[in-house]
C-alpha cells in the first residue's frame, strides 16, 4: 500500500498502461549568426501551430464537459502569448546563438525552477502547465510524435510521471478507469479536469515506489483516501471490489431520492442547496434534487483567462444560473480572490501570509470599480430570479457599510440606464473568521442574513491550514471551539431575526446533522456529490435522538470525544434504518 494523495475520489481497479517519458534529444551546437532569422521563423512557426491545436483541444474538451472548464486552456494560449515567457526564449536565441528549440528547453526549466522554489500550492501548480505548453512546442520544433494511449477498448488505469490537461483531454473515460501520477496535487489542472470526467486519481507518489509500475501490472486506485495497491493480494482485491460494487449500487439507490423532501422521521425539514462554479455544475445538483444555490463561487468567471470578465459576460453566467434555479434561491458571492486563488492577469503583491493579508472583501473594497462591476451584473441577474448578494470574508461593520455604499452606486447607474433589478435583493455575509463570530450580533444588525462558511473558520480559529502536510492532522471542524463559534453565530442570527445557513465541507459531513438539529439550522449548501448521501441520512434520523446526541458533544472536551459520538450515532441511526442504503418510508 502506497500513501499519496486522492485529487479526484472513487475507486478503480485494473491493469496499469504507464505513460513512457518523452526524453529529448536536442541539438548541443551553437548556431550561426547568420542562421539566426530561421531559428526565428522556425519557433514562430511552432507557436501557431501549437496554438491551433490548443484551440482545437479546448473546443474538444469543451463538448465533452462544458464551457467553464474547458477555459483551462485559455491559460495555455496565454502562455504562448506572455511577453516574459516569449522574451526569454528569443534572449537565449540572439545572445546565445542557440537553435529555438534548446532556447525553449532552457525557459521551460528557467520558470518552472522559478516556480517550484515559491511556498505556493497555487503557483507550483501552474508550473506544469508552461511545461505543458513548452513541450508542445518543443514536440512540433524536434518533430516527435505524439505518444499513443491504448487503442483497444480495454479498460486501464493510466500511470504517468506527471499529466498535463492536453493529454487529459484525449481520454476516453469509459476506458481510463483511474490515474495515477508521480506528482501533482488537488489543486493542479489535471485533477480538476479528472474531476470533471468521474476519473479516480491518486498522485504525489514520487520517491514512495519501491520500483517503477510496469505496464501490465494490476492495481487498485482509491482517490478517495490517496492510496494506491500495486499487485494487491487476493484479500485487498476482494476487499476493494466489494467497496466499488457498493458504491456503484449506493450511488444508483442515492439516486431515487432526487425528487425526495430531505425531512426527518419526525418532520424536521431541511433545505438543500448546492456550492458551485459553474452553470454545468448547477444542471448535476439539479438532478440531485438540490433546492437552489447556496453558494455561487464567482472567482472561477475570473480564473484562467487573460483579462477581468465584463459586466456583460458576468451578467450572463448569472442570469442563466438564476434562470436555471426556477425561483430558488441562488446566492452570489462576490469575488473572493487571494490566500490560494490567484489570477494571472491580476499582480498581488508577495506576502509571507496570503490568508491574512489582501484578498476577498478587502480587494473588492479596494478596487472599487471591479467590485461595482460584479455587483452591477449581479443586479441585472437579479430580474431573472430569486438572486441574493454575499460577501466574503467579513470582519468588521465599517466593510459592510462600505459594500453597501458600492452596492448603491450600482443600482443608481442601473436606474440611470433604466435597467431593471431586484430593488429589495437581499444582502448577507460570509461568517468565516472568529472576529465575524465575536460581534456576529452587530454584523446581524447590518446584514439580511448568514451563511457560515467552516472550511476557513475552522482554519482561522483553530490556526491550521489544512494543506500543510505537517499540521493537517491538527484541523479538526468538531473541536469545542469550532462548535461554539458556531452556537453563538446562530444565537446572534436568531435574535436578529435573519436567517442562517451553513455552506462549508462541515455543511455536507453527515455525522454533523444532529448540531444542526440542535442549532435549529436548517439550510445546508454543498458539493453536489454530497447532496444525496446528506439526503439519505436526514430522511434515517430522528430529530428528537439526534438533538439530545449534540447536546451532549457541547459538553465534551476534545474533538475525537465530538467526533467519535457523533460516528457512532450516525452509524446506529444506518443500523436501524436497515442498513441497505435506502429507507423508502422516511419519505
Amino acid at each position: 500500500m502506497i500513501q499519496g494523495i486522492g485529487a479526484a475520489a472513487g475507486v478503480a481497479i485494473g491493469k496499469a498502461f504507464v505513460l513512457p517519458h518523452w526524453e529529448l534529444d536536442l541539438p548541443d551546437s551553437e548556431m550561426n549568426a547568420v542562421d539566426l532569422a530561421k531559428e526565428f521563423e522556425r519557433l514562430y512557426e511552432g507557436i501557431r501551430t501549437s496554438k491551433n491545436e490548443i484551440e482545437y483541444i479546448k473546443n474538444e474538451f469543451k463538448e465533452m464537459v462544458g464551457p467553464e472548464e474547458s477555459q483551462i486552456f485559455d491559460a495555455h494560449l496565454a502562455i504562448l502569448e506572455d511577453p516574459v515567457f516569449m522574451n526569454e526564449i528569443q534572449g537565449i536565441i540572439e545572445r546565445q546563438y542557440k537553435a529555438a528549440e534548446v532556447a525553449v528547453k532552457e525557459a521551460i526549466d528557467h520558470f518552472v525552477s522559478m516556480f517550484d522554489l515559491l511556498d505556493d500550492e497555487y503557483m507550483k501548480e501552474r508550473a506544469l502547465d508552461i511545461k505543458d505548453v513548452g513541450n508542445r512546442l518543443l514536440k512540433h520544433l524536434l518533430g516527435a510524435p505524439e505518444v499513443k494511449l491504448p487503442a483497444d477498448t480495454q479498460p486501464y488505469i493510466l500511470v504517468a510521471k506527471e499529466l498535463s490537461p492536453s493529454q487529459l483531454v484525449h481520454l476516453n473515460p469509459s476506458h481510463v478507469l483511474g490515474i495515477v501520477t508521480m506528482t501533482g496535487g488537488k489543486t493542479s489542472h489535471s485533477a480538476i479536469m479528472a474531476r470533471a470526467l468521474g476519473i479516480p486519481l491518486v498522485s504525489g507518489i514520487e520517491n514512495k515506489l519501491e520500483h517503477p509500475i510496469q505496464t501490465g501490472e494490476k492495481l487498485i486506485v482509491d482517490g478517495d483516501q490517496g492510496l494506491l495497491y500495486l499487485n494487491p493480494d487476493a484479500a485487498v482485491l476482494e476487499r476493494y471490489e466489494l467497496i466499488r460494487d457498493q458504491l456503484l449500487k449506493k450511488k444508483e439507490q442515492l439516486q431515487l431520492l432526487a425528487s425526495v423532501d430531505a425531512v426527518t422521521k419526525d418532520g424536521v425539514y431541511f433545505n438543500l442547496a448546492a456550492n458551485m462554479n459553474s452553470i454545468k455544475e448547477l444542471d448535476i445538483a439539479l438532478q440531485n434534487g438540490a433546492k437552489g444555490v447556496g453558494l455561487f463561487r464567482t472567482e472561477f468567471l475570473y480564473m484562467d483567462r487573460h483579462s477581468f470578465p465584463s459586466e456583460e459576460e458576468q451578467f450572463e453566467v448569472y442570469r442563466q444560473v438564476a434562470e436555471k434555479a426556477g425561483g430558488s434561491s441562488v446566492v452570489i458571492r462576490t469575488l473572493d480572490i487571494g490566500g490560494d486563488k490567484q489570477l494571472d492577469y491580476f499582480s498581488l503583491p508577495e506576502e509571507d501570509n496570503p490568508f491574512l493579508g489582501y484578498r476577498a472583501i478587502r480587494i473588492s473594497l479596494d478596487r472599487t470599480e471591479l467590485f461595482q462591476t460584479q455587483l452591477t451584473a449581479i443586479l441585472r441577474a437579479s430580474a431573472y430570479g430569486n438572486v441574493k448578494i454575499m460577501y466574503p470574508m467579513i470582519s468588521s461593520v465599517e466593510e459592510i457599510r462600505q459594500a453597501n455604499v458600492i452596492l448603491a452606486r450600482a443600482k443608481a447607474e442601473l436606474d440611470r440606464r433604466g435597467i431593471d433589478y431586484n430593488k429589495e435583493i437581499q444582502v448577507g455575509i460570509m461568517i468565516e473568521v472568529p472576529a465575524a463570530v465575536t460581534i456576529s450580533d452587530l454584523l446581524a444588525e447590518e446584514a439580511d442574513f448568514f451563511s457560515i462558511g467552516t472550511n476557513d473558520l475552522v482554519q482561522y480559529v483553530l490556526a491550521v491550514d489544512r494543506m500543510n502536510e505537517q499540521i493537517a492532522h491538527m484541523y479538526h471542524p468538531f473541536h469545542p471551539a469550532v462548535l461554539r463559534m458556531l452556537r453563538t453565530t446562530v444565537e446572534a442570527a436568531k435574535q436578529a431575526g435573519i436567517p442562517v445557513s451553513v455552506c462549508g465541507e462541515l455543511a455536507g459531513d453527515e455525522r454533523a446533522i444532529p448540531l444542526w438539529l440542535e442549532l435549529g439550522v436548517h439550510d445546508l449548501s454543498m458539493s453536489t456529490q454530497s447532496l444525496l448521501r446528506v439526503k439519505h441520512r436526514i430522511l434515517n434520523t430522528k430529530a428528537s435522538e439526534a438533538k439530545v446526541e449534540a447536546a451532549a458533544c457541547y459538553k465534551l472536551r476534545t474533538s475525537s470525544a465530538v467526533e467519535e459520538r457523533l460516528t457512532a450515532f450516525a452509524q446506529r441511526s444506518s443500523f436501524q434504518s436497515g442498513g441497505n442504503g435506502t429507507d423508502y418510508s422516511a419519505s
